[in-house]
C-alpha cells in the first residue's frame, strides 16, 4: 500500500514538472534579488520592478521614454554622432568591434540619447543613459552629446532632466574619456549661471566618472530605491581601506540619510514626482 502511494505521488510530482517544462519561454520572470516567479506581463506592467520585495530591475533607454515622457512627444538631438576607435585600442577585442557589437546589441549609436521631449505637457530637454552600451561608459561621444544637451537647455531655456545609469568613464578612450567630467562640468556650470533648472535621476548603477561630473550636479538629485550610487565600488573601497562597510553602503537608501541625494522616489511615481518638481520649480526664462 505504501508503495502504491508512492508511485502516485512520484506521477503526481512528474505530472507537475512535465506542466513547468511545457511553459514556453519567456513567460516567467525570476527577481534576481528575491528569486520570486513573477508572470512576465505583471513584471512588465510593474515597471520591472519585483512584486514581493521591490527590486527595481535596470530598464533600458526605450523602457525609460515610455515611463517617464507623454506618448509621441521624445524627438531625438545629435543623433548622427558615434564614437571610433581614436587610440586603437585593443584588449580581450578592439574597441571597434566592441562598439559595433553594442550598436547591433542594443540598437542604439551610443551610451547616452538626448531629445526634447514633454512630461505632463512640460517642454523638457533629456539625458537618458543606457547601462547595456559598454556598461553606460562616458567617452568623448557621450560627452559632446551631453554637453550640447546642456548648451540646447541655456539656449532654448528648457529644463534639463538626466537619468544616470553608468559605470565611468571608457577605459578604451583613455585620457579623453577623463577630460568629458571637466566639459559636462563646466556646461553644468554654464547651465546654473542662466539658472536653468536641472533634475538628476540617478539608477542602479550610477558610479565612477559619470556621478562625479554632471551626474551629481542637479539642482534636485532623486534617486530609484536600491541603485548603487558611489564612486568606487563597495569591493574595491573595502580592499583599499581593509575594513568592512556598513550595511547597505552606497544604496540609495543609505545615501539619502547621509545628505548626498534629496529623495529615493519608486518607479511608478518618477513621472508624477519629476512633473512637480518642474511645476513648483521652473519658471520658463
Amino acid at each position: 500500500m505504501f508503495m502504491d502511494w508512492l508511485n502516485k505521488k512520484k506521477e503526481s510530482i512528474e505530472s507537475k514538472k512535465s506542466i513547468f517544462n511545457n511553459i514556453p519561454d519567456g513567460l516567467w520572470v525570476k527577481c534576481p534579488q528575491c528569486n520570486q516567479i513573477i508572470y512576465s506581463k505583471d513584471w512588465l506592467e510593474n515597471y520591472k520592478v519585483c512584486i514581493k520585495c521591490g527590486f527595481h530591475s535596470q530598464l533600458n533607454f526605450y523602457e525609460r521614454i515610455a515611463l517617464l515622457t507623454d506618448e509621441g512627444s521624445f524627438k531625438e538631438t545629435d543623433e548622427n554622432i558615434i564614437s571610433f576607435d581614436i587610440l586603437g585600442f585593443h584588449d580581450t577585442k578592439p574597441y571597434s568591434q566592441r562598439l559595433m557589437e553594442a550598436q547591433l546589441e542594443t540598437n542604439l549609436k551610443e551610451a547616452v540619447i538626448t531629445g526634447l521631449a514633454s512630461i505632463e505637457k512640460i517642454p523638457v530637454n533629456l539625458i537618458v543613459m543606457d547601462f547595456r552600451f559598454i556598461g553606460g561608459s562616458m567617452g568623448s561621444v557621450v560627452g559632446e552629446k551631453v554637453t550640447r544637451a546642456i548648451e540646447r537647455s541655456i539656449d532654448m531655456k528648457l529644463p534639463l532632466i538626466s537619468v544616470i545609469a553608468s559605470g565611468g568613464a571608457r577605459m578604451q578612450e583613455g585620457l579623453i574619456s577623463l577630460f568629458q567630467m571637466a566639459k559636462t562640468s563646466s556646461a553644468i556650470a554654464r547651465l546654473d549661471k542662466e539658472k536653468i533648472l536641472y533634475i538628476c535621476i540617478l539608477t542602479h548603477p550610477s558610479t565612477a566618472g559619470v556621478l562625479a561630473s554632471f551626474g551629481s550636479l542637479g539642482d534636485v538629485i532623486i534617486a530609484e530605491p536600491g541603485a548603487l550610487i558611489g564612486f568606487a565600488g563597495p569591493r574595491v573601497i573595502e580592499q583599499t581601506i581593509k575594513q568592512k562597510l556598513p550595511a547597505g553602503f552606497q544604496k540609495a537608501e543609505f545615501v539619502l540619510q547621509h545628505g548626498m541625494i534629496d529623495a529615493v522616489v519608486e518607479r511608478k511615481k518618477l513621472k508624477s514626482t519629476v512633473a512637480l518638481l518642474l511645476r513648483l520649480l521652473w519658471r520658463k526664462k
